[in-house]
């Protein structure tokens, strides 16, 4: 497919930033006392955007979170207004890598020098690293994909046409994995929607809708674990847009319903969750057409049911999230550790909730096993969760044994140090 017109970057950024049409971003504009209108934005969306004022640039950059130049925007010379010469745009495009990590220049503005194989070497890795997720230490494979990202950035305006688009569209993954870690393994939801963005951004340049419906989905997860139902719904909506414009697979169209579920679940809507969830499982029963994209390995039927359990958890349903969540238990692979962690930590709090505490720092217990061993931030958290409604408890010889692990010098020293 042709690459997508216009100012990807621009383009990206504010559907990153919540802001689903080019009037919404107008219209938040004109709130902070200027006076923009949707032929404005929709000029700054265009293949050749005019320089922004600086009273916009101040609150584009602003209410976008990036640099000027990083939104796609190259400045003009100085001394006539016009644009810089192409050797002028190729500075401003090196610049704008290293501030940002994704060059902002044209395909067409700089030769290709780099041979047609160098995307499916860079994919070779990124598909590595990908496989590497689920046993690496978040601490350890993080740097290496941010520097396997870098390189991406650098090779990207030395390709053109079918070998840029690949190559961006690994770098897209690259970076999703990037901000998967920062926000599920290091708890840094800021950094990861900053990373995030730099997805979309590269998504946009491969014009591969079904990985900006990911990427957008995973967005999503910042303001829902936060509360802020509406950010998050702003953000699925936009998913699930992509998702038709890429004919998306059955497990993908179940996942976004998962994804909404655990948004809604952590505002309280436990309801409205769980006819998602059941929604999904509707979906994955029938199948459909598509197939899956080789990249989205973090979904599967148990997956959904792990999410279903959850929200039972939380809806106060008891009895059917300990079945649930024994269930998948018994059917999670070997590769699935970090998943373990969290079904340990939803069965502790199912425990607790239903007074047994014995029971519940068990399953506690074994989660801090398997964190021993890999390392999930959100395993973590559920233990926390769980040893928090223990506190009538905490004078119970086996809440005090948890509480010896959950303390323990090596235990406290990697939490913090993360």
């Amino acid at each position: 497919m042709p690459r997508l017109a216009g100012n990807i970057k621009l383009k990206a950024a504010r559907m990153a930033a919540g802001y689903n049409s080019q009037q919404a971003l107008a219209t938040a504009m004109t709130a902070q006392g200027l006076s923009v209108g949707v032929r404005q934005v929709r000029r700054w969306e265009s293949t050749n955007p005019p320089w922004p004022h600086p009273d916009c640039q101040v609150v584009l950059t602003q209410l976008l979170s990036q640099d000027i130049e990083a939104l796609g925007f190259t400045a003009p010379d100085g001394r006539d207004g016009q644009r810089p010469d192409p050797i002028r745009r190729r500075f401003v495009a090196t610049a704008a890598i290293a501030a940002v990590g994704l060059a902002t220049v044209p395909s067409q503005a700089v030769a290709a020098r780099q041979p047609a194989s160098v995307a499916s070497d860079f994919e070779a890795v990124t598909c590595s690293h990908r496989r590497l997720y689920w046993s690496v230490a978040p601490a350890t494979l993080h740097p290496a994909a941010l520097a396997h990202a870098t390189l991406g950035c650098a090779l990207l305006p030395e390709t053109a046409g079918a070998t840029r688009s690949l190559l961006a569209a690994s770098l897209a993954e690259t970076y999703l994995l990037a901000g998967r870690i920062e926000f599920f393994d290091l708890r840094e939801p800021d950094r990861a929607q900053e990373t995030w963005l730099r997805a979309l951004q590269a998504a946009g340049e491969a014009d591969d809708a079904l990985l900006g419906s990911a990427i957008l989905a995973h967005t999503a997860f910042i303001p829902g674990w936060a509360g802020e139902r509406d950010r998050a719904a702003e953000r699925m909506v936009a998913a699930r847009t992509y998702a038709r414009r890429g004919s998306a697979s059955a497990e993908l169209w179940a996942w976004l319903d998962a994804v909404e579920a655990e948004c809604e679940t952590r505002c309280g809507n436990t309801r409205t969750a769980l006819h998602l969830i059941g929604h999904g499982e509707d979906i994955l029963a029938a199948g459909g057409e598509h197939e899956n994209p080789v990249w989205m390995d973090w979904f599967s039927p148990v997956r959904l049911a792990a999410f279903k359990g959850n929200t039972q958890l939380r809806a106060g349903h008891f009895p059917q999230a300990r079945t649930t969540l024994l269930q998948v238990l018994d059917e999670l692979g070997p590769e699935s550790d970090k998943q373990r962690t969290v079904i340990y930590g939803d069965l502790a709090a199912v425990e607790a909730a239903t007074s047994n505490p014995e029971e519940a720092c068990r399953y506690a217990l074994l989660a801090l096993d398997q964190l021993a061993i890999t390392w999930y931030a959100t395993g973590m958290d559920r233990v926390r969760e769980v040893r928090r409604s223990l506190t009538p408890h905490q004078h119970e010889q086996c809440v005090r044994d948890l509480d010896d692990r959950l303390y323990g010098w090596g235990t406290t020293v990697s939490a913090l140090a993360r």
